[in-house]
């Protein structure tokens, strides 16, 4: 599971410096500036919860259990549903497309996420701290 999130990491946080370029340059000449800082907070949110599930994959190696398992689930969960709801709505917006405004209805779920991922992180640092370490072979 540590290398499945150290993955997903890589990927979400290469995303991140595409889509946060796309805003910078491309996205200005769209659509209003208010919609470019949707899509901007998309982008952080991802970007602060890249380094979050990235710090999981290297937490986990050390302490795999299910709590971290989840602390990482609900990371991508909430880059899904937070910053991807908030890309969405830019689409729309920029489209000009009507009658899937509701949407945004879906960004505090992603925000739930988040929420429970650090609480998971939070829980996990309350359990005693586990050491395994490799049995040495007995010198010959």
């Amino acid at each position: 599971m540590s290398k499945q999130f150290i993955r997903y990491a890589a990927i979400l946080g290469a995303l991140s410096v595409a889509l946060g370029a796309f805003g910078a340059h491309a996205l200005k000449k769209l659509v209003e500036a208010d919609v470019v800082a949707t899509f901007e907070t998309g982008v952080r949110y991802q970007f602060y919860h890249t380094f979050a599930l990235l710090a999981i994959g290297i937490l986990y190696r050390r302490m795999p259990t299910k709590i971290m398992e989840w602390a990482g689930i609900l990371f991508i969960s909430g880059i899904v549903l937070f910053s991807g709801s908030l890309y969405l709505l830019t689409y729309l917006n920029a489209t000009e497309t009507v009658g899937l405004k509701g949407v945004g209805a879906i960004t505090p779920l992603g925000g739930l996420c988040f929420i429970a991922g650090w609480i998971c992180l939070f829980i996990q640092s309350l359990k005693p701290s586990v050491h395994h370490q490799k049995s040495k072979a007995p010198d010959a």
